[in-house]
């Protein structure tokens, strides 16, 4: 004789059809995949507000040394000057202003 070969899905068998158990699974399945606020879209959205976060901090360090620097070159005449002629290329009536062009880089592309 033949026996009944019982599989190992037989003793969930009654809760897998029993109605309230089909619905919360077709709600979890709605709410993970089809839903506006899905797994995969609230993820993206973590970690893009990880990375604005990340710049966000990045930011205002710059902004913190920016103001730093900008103080720096209000009381400060000697950094004033200094910063006029290395940016600006300002000079006093009786100097001469040489610029140096480095051209190591652009022949470098050329080849």
């Amino acid at each position: 004789m033949k026996q009944k070969q019982t599989s190992r899905w037989t003793p969930f068998l009654p809760y897998i059809k029993n109605k309230y158990t089909l619905t919360l699974l077709g709600f979890l399945v709605w709410l993970a995949f089809f839903d506006r606020n899905d797994f995969i879209t609230t993820w993206s959205y973590h970690r893009q507000l990880n990375k604005l976060e990340q710049e966000k901090a990045f930011y205002d360090s710059e902004i913190a040394k920016n103001r730093m620097y900008l103080n720096e070159l209000r009381t400060n005449n000697e950094n004033l000057e200094k910063y006029g002629r290395e940016k600006y290329f300002m000079k006093r009536d009786n100097e001469d202003v040489f610029v140096i062009v480095d051209n190591r880089d652009s022949d470098k592309t050329e080849n």
